[in-house]
């Protein structure tokens, strides 16, 4: 069946039936931004997800307690790679267990590199994703779109990548150093940030590239020029394993809505 260029959410499940009383029909509403082809031939384009008054969903490293998103593109044609250029979240307390994500909307700018380039995309995913108020619902949505090369630039798409992370470099890093230790069920990764305070609290979240790993959440310290942040990594086999560091990923939350990103560490 062929979709429109963009279509609505489609809510596929619940996961937990006992809940659907307390949530409203309109909790979430979904669209692909078709976007434009940008000067390397890629295709810009965005997901787009709207919540009711007072919900939030999540970012990719949701925190404690949150649903990360999983994204199954496998109706998809013609696409040989894609990114994810997500946005700065904001960070939720809630009875002492602190989350990422996005309140009442989020634009995702999604960049798709054609399979068969100059040829159109079909995107269709489906997508798993929690959504919370004072309670949280696991929730499957699917889209669907066709992109077609060209198209013009999206000003909400821009604005969204306008909202990404600040670079390593943008805030002064200077050198980013990391030590992983054996421990019984897996790894225990210290890192050392060399960069000025981003404010007065500043919080680290630890990535891998490798989501199937376990990353408890950071401790998070300061001493003059260096910040350190110290995660436990524990993958599905619970042993010690290889650590690639170039594919671990430093996010930094500061005051005034500062983040950086940082990619990479050295042994």
């Amino acid at each position: 069946m062929r979709f429109p260029a963009a279509c609505p959410l489609a809510l596929l499940a619940f996961a937990a039936p006992v809940l659907a009383q307390e949530v409203p029909a309109n909790v979430v509403s979904a669209t692909i931004r078709e976007g434009w082809q940008t000067e390397a031939g890629t295709q810009m384009a965005a997901l787009e997800l709207r919540l009711a008054p007072g919900w939030k969903t999540y970012w990719r490293a949701p925190g404690e307690g949150g649903i990360p998103p999983e994204f199954d593109w496998s109706g998809s044609s013609n696409i040989g790679a894609l990114s994810f250029h997500w946005p700065k979240p904001e960070v939720f307390e809630l009875n002492g267990m602190r989350s990422f994500g996005y309140h009442e909307s989020l634009v995702l700018p999604i960049e798709f590199r054609p399979a068969e380039a100059g040829q159109p995309v079909h995107i269709e995913a489906e997508i798993d994703l929690g959504v919370c108020n004072e309670i949280c619902v696991p929730m499957t949505v699917a889209v669907a779109a066709d992109l077609a090369p060209g198209g013009a630039p999206d000003p909400v798409i821009r604005a969204a990548l306008a909202e990404m992370p600040e670079s390593a470099t943008e805030a002064g890093l200077t050198a980013a150093r990391c030590e992983a230790e054996p421990i019984r069920d897996g790894l225990r990764l210290t890192s050392r940030l060399a960069l000025p305070r981003l404010g007065p609290d500043e919080i680290a979240v630890v990535e891998l590239a490798d989501r199937s790993v376990w990353v408890s959440p950071a401790e998070t310290r300061r001493n003059g020029d260096e910040l350190s942040a110290t995660a436990d990594l524990v993958p599905a086999d619970a042993r010690p394993f290889a650590l690639d560091r170039s594919a671990v990923r430093i996010t930094l939350f500061g005051s005034g809505g500062r983040v950086v990103e940082v990619q990479g560490c050295a042994g």
